[in-house]
């Protein structure tokens, strides 16, 4: 089937809820990614940051495969191994001492949200609503829209939840303003990735640690893009010296398959107790051995000094572009997450990417974003900056 063959069967029967490109990819290995008329491309989106692995990556595919042979899904009526296991390694890891299993990143922050509200319930009557920043991004869901920080997300759905609040990122006296007797938790991603990869300045994180502690509030870090390995730490809030009580993830977290998870302190994860949530799917045996084998090659090959090596070279070279073409007004991220932002929008930059090989998002209007996998190389990030050039050389 051809990618024009393939673009009418999804017009024809998928609802039209994405703008997608006109082509349809069939095949991926490492960081390259192969369309239905056999056109090769260089892939810097890696499924929006979630193949930190490449493609195919062997670990992966040899974990799900034998454990698809064993066992599939049982539900979480029963103790599931992969899962325990997958919980232990991630709680060693980080600050965590528990792991709630779902299936992407919009359930882990709405659990983070139901989490909060009953924390805040027990702790102090009345407490449940959770501050958030502008131009975030948190997720579809109806709670989660809402506790995103963009309008547009929002259009349409109203009556929306109640108990959110919105404030600038980035913005310390602003969020400290906002907390008053309602507040039960403050919801932010260490560094934005949706709304532009704005990296906020270490004082503010914390600054909203201190706030949490001297409030009695929950500080929440939505880690669905940014987490595993991707900014050059395995979690991005290692860059700024604090813990926060709750963190969410997913997209890498799979290596490809649907899984989310959210990670509390202990005494905050008491205020789930049996039957407070729960997800039929959430930590299934495949997606949490898909998870182990993401987890142990990332730690076993180093890749997460390999993320700051790698992306310290693409971003040095986004610099040099930089200098090259005035409307690029700024290069900002860390590790392996980085974004040009440009005086004029990037959709047609994007466009000519794809023409070129090389696949890149946008992030925003006028924000070109770069997500490759982990193991990408120095002859992949070079191959990339030449695209990039040419590109750039003819806007």
């Amino acid at each position: 089937m051809s990618n024009l063959e393939m673009q009418r069967l999804t017009d024809g029967n998928v609802m039209n809820t994405y703008a997608r490109f006109p082509i349809a990819l069939v095949r991926g290995e490492g960081a390259r990614v192969w369309d239905a008329d056999g056109k090769e491309y260089l892939d810097f989106v890696s499924g929006i940051a979630v193949n930190s692995l490449g493609h195919c990556h062997p670990a992966v595919a040899e974990a799900v495969a034998e454990q698809v042979r064993t066992l599939i899904h049982v539900s979480n009526l029963y103790h599931i191994e992969p899962q325990a296991r997958l919980a232990k390694a991630l709680c060693e890891r980080s600050f965590a001492d528990r792991v709630f299993f779902c299936n992407s990143g919009a359930e882990a922050n709405e659990a983070a949200i139901k989490l909060a509200r009953r924390h805040g319930s027990e702790q102090a009557r009345g407490r449940s609503e959770v501050i958030t920043a502008l131009n975030s991004f948190h997720g579809r869901t109806l709670a989660t829209l809402t506790a995103t920080g963009q309008e547009k997300i929002r259009l349409g759905y109203d009556p929306l939840p109640q108990g959110f609040r919105h404030v600038p990122f980035n913005d310390l006296d602003a969020a400290v303003d906002a907390v008053d007797e309602r507040t039960a938790a403050i919801l932010v991603e260490p560094i934005q990735g949706e709304g532009g990869v704005v990296v906020p300045d270490v004082s503010y994180i914390r600054g909203l640690r201190r706030l949490c502690d001297d409030k009695g509030l929950l500080l929440m870090f939505d880690e669905v893009q940014v987490g595993m390995g991707r900014t050059g730490r395995l979690f991005a809030y290692e860059h700024f010296g604090v813990e926060p009580d709750v963190m969410t993830l997913a997209k890498a977290l799979g290596g490809g398959l649907p899984l989310g998870a959210m990670l509390a302190r202990e005494d905050v994860a008491r205020s789930f107790p049996p039957g407070s949530h729960a997800s039929t799917f959430g930590g299934n045996p495949v997606v949490c051995r898909a998870g182990l084998a993401v987890m142990e090659t990332i730690l076993e090959a180093g890749l997460v000094g390999r993320c700051e090596a790698m992306g310290g070279a693409l971003r040095q070279g986004l610099d040099a572009l930089a200098q090259r073409f005035g409307f690029i007004r700024e290069v900002r991220g860390k590790g392996l997450l980085l974004g040009m932002e440009m005086d004029r929008e990037c959709a047609p930059m994007v466009q000519e990417c794809m023409r070129e090989g090389l696949l890149v998002v946008p992030a925003g209007a006028n924000v070109l974003r770069m997500v490759p996998p982990l193991t990408i190389g120095q002859g992949e990030v070079d191959e990339a900056l030449g695209i990039l050039e040419r590109v750039l050389a003819r806007v």
